[in-house]
């Protein structure tokens, strides 16, 4: 799993029909201290979140499982919105 921020929504009128009814939100990775890595990534919200919060989504197999749609062509999913994180620091 990771963490990411959802940075905005992705709206597509003509999509594969197995996307049908997914909603689709811009997800910026974030590392530890949830600064921005790496490129965005559109994932499939199977929790109901929000532009602004900080989600765990997952990718691969375990996205397609998350969205119950195991033939979709499904690559990352937010299965997760983060209350709060504690980061023991040495």
């Amino acid at each position: 799993m990771h963490i990411g921020r959802i940075i905005g929504t992705v709206v597509a009128t003509r999509k594969d029909e197995r996307l049908t009814g997914c909603k689709l939100m811009l997800t910026q990775p974030l590392n530890i201290e949830q600064s921005p890595i790496g490129e965005p990534l559109v994932a499939v919200d199977t929790v109901g979140s929000g532009i602004g919060e900080v989600v765990i989504y997952t990718k691969g197999t375990a996205a397609r499982y998350a969205a119950d749609k195991i033939q979709s062509p499904i690559d990352a999913s937010i299965v997760g919105i983060v209350d709060h994180m504690d980061i023991q620091k040495e």
